[in-house]
């Protein structure tokens, strides 16, 4: 184990309004993936008994949160934008400290998440339902919808301010009370987030955090039965186990997993642009987002021209420490994603040609860190393990076919159905592939890693089971819609 050359501060847990240290006495230290010398932080391993208090919490909370007005509420998340927009670039520091993506990166998800507060701050103005005319006379026919009660949030490490934001704004706006459970590898990000919501005048009990492993922590949350709906972010094999046990007892659950999102190159699409998509979409994060490009189905026509230039581009990024202003690409989370990621390099290298990178890094600036070198597998079959299976890393597959049809079967051929995009001049194309892709988000002539507050994020398939997150529809999740009749006639003679 590297000596590590800072001490951090022990993480908090925050219940009914106070931040309060574990009893459990057990711990789990982060470092820097980009500078194991660094201590980031040294979070609790919380027990169940200290979940039931931050459930307990949040019960007793939600009457008087349920009652306050949902103006009131939004209110208090346009607060929480605000004072998040003021400390961007700190929070920024942390991210790409605790998380490893570079400065840059973490800038746009810190603004994604103001933008995601701004944007559910306006619901609180807009939570109504329908009226709907009655087949009966003098009768009032509506419909309203209210909130569910105490929910929980299961979130992961690669967003750990945008997600953690995503699931908690539009559950308090609704009316609800929330128990976060944030990842364990970034701790003081959601510390951050919470603090935020605190200082914007979220009352005790609304929103309550609980550190620890999944087992324990995200476990509680699941068997609790004061806890009406989950919400998780995460693997399928975590996810697959979440859903099965909401089901058993009624809890409301969504949960998004995993992606192995294709782009789609047609031999008259704009290559520059193509290959400028392709490059940040697959190295960007380093790989580790659910929408980022693992794939690119390209017709053999532009293929080789394709390949040189993609080459080309992510020769030129540059992968160091995060919070250097030039980095592109930084470290990978965790020595477990490492080994992972390895594995898969290993397996690349025997079912497809290896035209860039397929290691670790090394040298100065490298051996202290998680660093794997961008990495472009050509000519890989689309049934192939690399083509097939979620990498969560730098890496990317480029699958070559005869033409629109092929391209379209291989794009769809995997369990996964997050995230898309189509490169193509041709209209008619551009449509048909919108109707036939089988993703909850599909893109023309742009990235597959882009998406906007004010547009439902999900997917289909083995990528995501319930109710979308974000938009106006994340609201759905979040509420129970109740039919109300009123009969206004006067009384008959």
């Amino acid at each position: 184990m590297t000596t590590a050359t800072v001490t951090a501060p022990l993480c908090r847990n925050f219940i009914n309004g106070r931040w309060v240290e574990s009893r459990s006495g057990q711990t789990i230290e982060r470092r820097n993936p980009a500078n194991l010398k660094e201590v980031t932080s040294v979070a609790p391993l919380s027990t169940r008994e200290e979940v039931r208090e931050a459930i307990a919490a949040a019960k007793a909370a939600f009457p008087g949160w349920r009652d306050t007005p949902s103006p009131i509420r939004g209110k208090i998340l346009a607060r929480a934008a605000a004072l998040m927009e003021a400390q961007k670039e700190g929070l920024a520091r942390t991210l790409c400290r605790e998380e490893g993506k570079t400065f840059k990166e973490a800038l746009v998800e810190v603004q994604r998440s103001i933008n995601i507060l701004e944007f559910t701050a306006g619901e609180g103005r807009r939570m109504g339902g329908e009226t709907i005319p009655s087949e009966a006379a003098k009768n009032l026919a509506y419909t309203i919808k209210q909130p569910l009660g105490v929910v929980g949030a299961i979130t992961p490490w690669n967003f750990p301010v945008a997600i953690p934001v995503w699931k908690a704004a539009p559950a308090l706006v609704a009316g609800n009370t929330v128990v976060l459970k944030p990842a364990e590898l970034t701790p003081e990000c959601a510390a951050k987030v919470v603090e935020i919501f605190q200082e914007a005048g979220a009352p005790a009990g609304v929103l309550n955090m609980v550190l620890g492993l999944g087992e324990e922590v995200g476990d509680e949350l699941l068997q609790d039965r004061e806890v009406r709906a989950i919400s998780f972010t995460g693997s399928n094999e975590v996810g697959n186990l979440i859903y099965s046990l909401a089901a058993r007892q009624m809890k409301k659950c969504q949960c998004e997993m995993g992606g192995k999102n294709p782009v789609v190159v047609l031999r008259d699409a704009d290559l520059a642009l193509a290959t400028e998509s392709a490059v940040m979409g697959a190295f960007g994060s380093s790989g580790q987002r659910c929408t980022a490009t693992s794939r690119v189905v390209v017709e053999e026509a532009i293929a080789d021209r394709f390949v040189e230039m993609v080459v080309a581009r992510a020769s030129k990024l540059k992968v160091g420490n995060g919070i250097d202003a030039d980095t592109d690409v930084g470290p990978l989370v965790d020595e477990q994603q490492l080994k992972t990621v390895l594995r898969y390099l290993e397996i690349g290298k025997k079912e497809a040609r290896t035209v860039l990178g397929g290691a670790r890094m090394s040298g100065a600036g490298y051996h202290d860190g998680y660093f794997v070198a961008p990495t472009v597998f050509d000519h890989a079959a689309w049934d192939s393990a690399i083509a097939q299976e979620e990498i969560f890393g730098p890496v990317l597959s480029v699958i070559r076919v005869a033409d629109f049809e092929e391209a379209v079967r291989v794009a769809n051929s995997v369990k996964y159905g997050l995230s898309s995009s189509v490169y193509t001049n041709d209209a008619r194309k551009m449509f048909e592939f919108i109707d036939r892709i089988e993703t909850g988000i599909a893109h023309v002539n742009a990235p597959t890693v882009a998406s906007e507050a004010q547009l439902p994020f999900g997917g289909m398939k083995a990528t995501g089971v319930g109710l979308r997150e974000m938009g106006r529809v994340a609201i759905d999740f979040y509420t129970e819609l109740k039919a109300v009749y009123i009969d206004y006639a006067p009384p008959k003679k």
